[in-house]
């Protein structure tokens, strides 16, 4: 399989959006150090009929447009000096790297549903651009076009997390599909990131973050233990959701959703596997969408992050050894407390604390749902992606991160595992099979 890259673009503005070079400050939510991280995923497009036109040229042309009122895309996020918080450097001369490439086989021999084997990974990882988290000035965001020989291709992203969340890079996403299927444009960006999300003055603590979070100026975040990361690919079908659903009913006469039941079931199957003594701290992280949380809404366009993150904490015994009920219930109860006065208290703890090193602690699992962030919608003129695939494995502090993805029926779940724990999350995860059919928990 022999994989060229024709040539790296610089995507410019279509007209320039502003007349000085200019310097934008982002969020408290967007600057978390624990969303330091390049996410990198890709959208897979089989061949169409009426695909006649290079969607490299296609995808250039729609990014040029749509990158007027999202100029700040075109920038690049540097650290400032005084805090070392990321900003971002506009330049009329910026743009966002678009690499075009191709590869002289077709889109049928790359098995994304097989990324945990070698020979998928590698392929994969070559279909998306790769810049380095840890260097500035960076990109917020570069592009990859990989035509097949069958006339299918994929379109890679990475996406720095400080400029945007999920939901915001989809809005930049559909408007080009926009642009480029000829359709009116639905929502207009809007900025606006220290005036809608600023922290209060003074700063104040109503709901106890510190409780959730920690202090420490050595911490690493996202250091990587020697041991090997498998990625495990799990279709879980709508019979085994509702059974366990239902099991988790009967138990409490409370429903859970489908994040919750399948998120304490995932932790418990990790947390067996692993075999972690029972003593450490193991933490549930994820993110909460808090755009209609906060008083005001943020408007329709905002397009930073408008997420987040939320943590359960509990020992390794709890999560392996105590009732799956008890460990969904806890997932529920966290989604209860994020309200406008924990945004409000997060925000200020960002301020008055972010110089100390703030940092989820070890043994974190994250826990993400792409399954309505509306990546499988973008239509460039030839249908919606056969496939969302995402290449990262960081987030919130986490370097074993797990997805939830989309699926004809049930849900996929991407989830990255400790090599040597990989067979005992099999065998554990079987059990999904059997869960209240013989009094199980």
């Amino acid at each position: 399989m022999d994989f060229t890259v024709a040539e790296t673009a610089v995507i410019r503005p279509l007209t320039p959006p502003f007349a000085e070079d200019h310097i934008l400050s982002l969020s408290h939510l967007d600057t978390d150090r624990n969303l330091l991280v390049v996410l990198r995923y890709l959208r897979v497009y089989p061949n169409n009929s009426q695909q006649q036109i290079d969607p490299f040229r296609v995808i250039k042309e729609a990014l040029s447009a749509a990158i007027v009122p999202f100029y700040p895309f075109a920038g690049s996020l540097h650290q400032r000096v005084s805090d070392g918080r990321l900003e971002v450097h506009c330049k009329l001369t910026d743009g966002v790297p678009v690499i075009n490439a191709a590869v002289n086989c077709p889109l049928s021999e790359v098995k994304f549903n097989n990324l945990g084997s070698d020979s998928g990974e590698s392929v994969a990882e070559k279909l998306a651009p790769n810049p380095d988290a840890s260097v500035y000035p960076i990109k917020p965001i570069s592009l990859q076009v990989t035509r097949f020989s069958c006339g299918g291709f994929v379109l890679g992203a990475a996406v720095h997390h400080a400029i945007c969340d999920g939901l915001g890079a989809t809005l930049l996403f559909t408007r080009m599909a926009e642009i480029a299927g000829w359709r009116s444009v639905t929502v207009d960006p809007v900025w606006d990131r220290t005036a809608l999300l600023g922290p209060r003055i003074p700063p104040r603590m109503e709901f106890q973050i510190r409780e959730l979070l920690k202090l420490d100026r050595d911490f690493i975040n996202y250091a990587e233990s020697d041991k090997r990361i498998s990625r495990e690919l799990l279709d879980v079908k709508e019979e085994s959701l509702n059974r366990l659903k239902g099991f988790l009913q009967n138990e409490t006469g409370s429903k859970f959703s489908t994040f919750e039941a399948l998120g304490a079931f995932l932790w418990r199957a990790r947390a067996r596997a692993s075999q972690i003594p029972k003593e450490e701290k193991l933490t549930f992280a994820y993110s909460i969408n808090i755009r209609n949380t906060v008083d005001p809404p943020l408007p329709a366009g905002y397009w930073g992050n408008g997420c987040v993150p939320m943590y359960v904490n509990l020992t390794a015994e709890e999560v392996a050894e105590q009732p799956i009920w008890k460990t969904a219930e806890s997932i529920k109860k966290s989604k209860r407390c994020v309200t406008a006065e924990y945004v409000s208290s997060f925000i200020d703890f960002q301020e008055m604390h972010y110089d100390e090193g703030i940092n989820a602690g070890k043994r974190v699992s994250a826990f993400t749902d792409w399954r309505h962030l509306g990546h499988s919608a973008v239509d460039f003129g030839w249908g919606a992606p056969s496939e969302v695939v995402p290449l990262s494995r960081r987030l919130l502090g986490s370097v074993d991160l797990c997805f939830f993805l989309p699926a004809e029926e049930g849900i996929r779940v991407l989830i990255h595992l400790e090599e040597d724990a990989v067979a005992g999350f099999r065998i554990q995860m079987k059990e999904l099979e059997n869960i209240g059919a013989r009094g199980g928990n």
